[in-house]
């Protein structure tokens, strides 16, 4: 009985930190993702000053990230959607006309 508990007090734990890990991961990828996708802007969508806030947001929620190692689930999910608030107004910036665009097909990828 006694390991069966143990085994069930540890598999919440892994859970808990299998979310927590979720959550970081969620948060980076967002962050290297927003950075590359204004990066990679054309220069008619995006000014050099929205480029600019996306890029300081970005760097300062990674610093964040990386003195911040062991937070919460809690912490990191707040701190993503806080990052995306302020860079939503600039990614729509980037984002509009993209439905309407014609990309290359898959013929002339190849």
């Amino acid at each position: 009985d006694r390991m069966l508990a143990e085994a069930e007090k540890y598999a919440a734990e892994d859970d808990k930190q299998r979310q927590r890990i979720l959550a970081r991961n969620q948060l980076e990828g967002y962050i290297f993702n927003a950075k590359q996708a204004v990066e990679d802007a054309p220069a008619e969508k995006l000014t050099e000053d929205d480029k600019k806030v996306v890029q300081d947001k970005c760097s300062a929620a990674l610093s964040w990230l990386d003195a911040n190692q062991l937070a919460e689930k809690d912490e990191f999910e707040d701190k993503l959607k806080e990052l995306q608030q302020e860079c939503q107004p600039i990614m729509m910036k980037l984002h509009q006309g993209a439905q309407g665009a014609k990309g290359p097909t898959v013929e002339e990828v190849d």
